[in-house]
């Protein structure tokens, strides 16, 4: 099987790619734009190691053109579509570079699958879908009624437009809602990140809100369960979607604290206003991904984050700055 991997630099696209090379599924190719967002040496050494037998093609989705040269060449099966841009605060800053990534990126590779044959497509979308959600579990049936981001935006806007394309051109798409996924080489932007970096370097953290803002954390092992699983989903719906959480609800408050006893430091605060665009709470409802695809998450957060502080202080020591 020929597999594209968009994003395949990135945090999951990497640890995806090295499943696929470790499973032996198919030929990989990996498209990612190696963009600035944080420091692209990260994602070069992302890519280092993986190692020969993966073909990379440098570029942006949202150029046409070398979207369809990627897929005329490639011939893939399957695509896996992990790039995007990503995090709610930036997309309120910059909704435009939002929309043209995220949407117009994602209606070039289908339209690229649809031209070349690619039948099976699984898309990265995002708990952030549910928006301010009352009900807790939040379960694939709950009705969708309003996103508060543009990046939450983008991402429905994405689930619909694989729904177009399974109904008028027959390709299998499978969206996948990741609900905050975290470990080794993920975005320094994101909390565990930047906490662990401020308290390591002895620096105060910004605490948005009282501390319990609640996130369902899934480590990211158990999110590449999930993707080979929606890879090798081949029965259901033309078109389906899943959740993909850690079945592990835990307080901002309580994710210091498990930060400061990796690290073995304790956080300086500073207290900060909530933050316009960020939910209450997250929580997925597994059960459906635990039925059709085998989806099991087995990592806590007190087993992930240590493995996050490892990799971060590895990095250092190999003198790759982690912002």
């Amino acid at each position: 099987m020929n597999i594209l991997v968009t994003g395949g630099a990135g945090f999951i696209g990497s640890h995806t790619v090295e499943r696929l090379l470790r499973d032996q599924t198919g030929r990989v190719t990996v498209l990612d734009s190696l963009n600035d967002y944080y420091n692209p040496a990260i994602k070069r050494d992302n890519l280092s190691a993986l190692g020969p037998d993966v073909v990379f093609r440098q570029g942006e989705l949202t150029d046409a053109q070398f979207v369809s040269d990627t897929f005329e060449q490639g011939k893939f099966d399957a695509v896996i579509h992990l790039a995007a841009r990503a995090g709610v605060r930036p997309s309120i800053e910059q909704p435009e570079l939002y929309i043209d990534t995220n949407i117009k990126g994602t209606f070039n590779l289908l339209e690229a699958a649809r031209r070349t044959g690619a039948k099976h497509f699984v898309f990265a979308s995002s708990s952030s879908v549910y928006g301010v959600n009352k009900k807790v579990p939040f379960a694939e049936t709950d009705p969708i009624l309003q996103t508060i981001s543009p990046y939450a935006m983008t991402k429905m806007a994405g689930e619909q437009m694989c729904s177009n394309y399974s109904h008028l051109y027959g390709i299998k798409t499978v969206a996948l809602r990741f609900f905050t996924v975290y470990g080794p080489r993920q975005r320094p932007d994101l909390a565990i990140s930047k906490f662990t970096r401020l308290i390591e370097d002895g620096k105060p953290i910004d605490k948005y809100g009282d501390g319990t803002t609640r996130r369902d954390y899934t480590y990211i092992t158990d999110i590449v369960d999930g993707i080979i699983g929606a890879l090798n989903y081949r029965s259901g719906p033309i078109c389906d979607i899943f959740n993909l959480g850690g079945s592990q609800n835990v307080s901002l408050n309580d994710l210091i604290t498990t930060i400061e006893d990796a690290l073995g430091k304790g956080a300086t605060i500073n207290q900060m206003p909530d933050q316009p665009g960020d939910v209450p709470i997250t929580s997925a409802d597994v059960s459906k991904a635990n039925a059709l695809l085998g989806f099991k998450p087995t990592t806590s957060i007190a087993q992930g984050v240590p493995k996050y502080v490892e990799w971060f202080r590895d990095m250092r020591a190999r003198g790759i700055t982690v912002c």
